[in-house]
């Protein structure tokens, strides 16, 4: 039995339902070990469930909606259910209907030839965002961290060089600071610079497993660096992403703009939250929202708090940080 002991119960009146037909491999497939599961829903949701056998009473503003949910998972539950799967799906069945859907089922949006079969945009903006990354050369990914703005330009580019779409990936980003100024770390500049490329890493190697990444890498058919070295270079059959652009400063935004050549494609992600320049200094990615709004051939994505996938609460946190913000502005 599985009931939030931390808050007080809600005074919304609680939906009480039963799971059919009743399954005992299903259900606790559903719950997880030791009802973790549910515990899960309860986060996601901000709801407490009880539950007795298959039998269920929820209260909570989204009483209704986990009601669903629940059936939802219900069906799906042919297999175990990882924590991973639910706290994904609660990101969908938070911002969409529940959709009776069974296992395998393709999902709306471009799908990703990636080693993650599974792979798509959980948000209508995620998937706005996929679509423009593949509608347009250049594509901003804007917004707070959690929303896939990185992962997915990486998915992206990862799926353009499979389809033979493009000769190489270039990742990039600031390091450290806008001024790049790498010299009172210690050791030699690759063990500087890695620290502040290996979210590029990670999301490679989880793309397209560590060694075939390796393997790529030393064809220089995949490359990763800071932003400096892109200066005086001209990007010809290649997927480019810019990530951390909220910590260019213009002249630098320019730069890599300018260094698109032919056949390429480029998505540059920021989140203009999260500004780690010196006082003073404007940011290249601000400027380049105020300057390049309605060029043709570009594409702007805002991801907002709702497009966070990734603990359920990290989207409250992201939400309880932006009232904070708006009280102190």
């Amino acid at each position: 039995m599985s009931s939030a002991k931390t808050r007080p119960a809600p005074k919304s009146r609680p939906v009480d339902f039963a799971l059919a037909p009743v399954d005992n491999v299903l259900l606790a497939n559903l719950c997880g070990p030791l009802d973790e599961n549910i515990r899960q829903i309860e986060t996601g949701f901000d709801v407490v469930i009880r539950r007795r056998n298959e039998r269920f009473s929820v209260s909570g503003e989204k009483a209704q909606l986990t009601a669903d949910a629940i059936r939802h998972f219900y069906t799906l539950a042919r297999a175990p259910l990882s924590v991973d799967e639910i706290q994904l799906s609660l990101v969908e069945l938070t911002n969409g209907p529940v959709r009776r859907v069974t296992p395998g089922s393709i999902s709306d949006g471009p799908q990703l030839v990636t080693r993650k079969t599974e792979l798509h945009g959980r948000t209508p903006r995620q998937v706005a965002y996929l679509k423009a990354i593949q509608e347009h050369d250049i594509t901003f990914g804007i917004g707070p961290a959690g929303t896939g703005k990185t992962y997915l330009a990486v998915a992206s580019a990862v799926d353009a060089f499979e389809r033979d779409l493009v000769e190489r990936i270039i990742l990039t980003r600031p390091a450290v600071e806008a001024g790049e100024r790498l010299g009172f770390l210690p050791g030699d500049l690759t063990q500087k610079i890695d620290p502040y490329l290996r979210p590029l890493y990670d999301a490679l190697y989880d793309l397209m497993g560590a060694e075939r990444v390796s393997k790529l890498y030393e064809k220089r058919a995949i490359e990763i660096a800071p932003l400096a070295f892109m200066r005086g270079r001209t990007l010809n059959h290649a997927f480019i992403i810019l990530d951390e652009a909220q910590n260019t400063t213009p002249e630098q935004m320019k730069m890599f703009l300018t260094r698109i050549g032919i056949g390429a494609k480029a998505v540059v992600t920021g989140d203009i939250t999260q500004i780690d320049l010196p006082k003073g200094h404007k940011s290249g990615l601000n400027e380049a929202i105020d300057v390049l709004d309605g060029v043709r051939g570009l594409a702007f994505t805002h991801f907002k708090k709702e497009d966070v996938v990734r603990h359920p609460l990290v989207a409250r946190i992201v939400e309880a940080y932006e009232k904070r913000s708006q009280q102190t502005s």
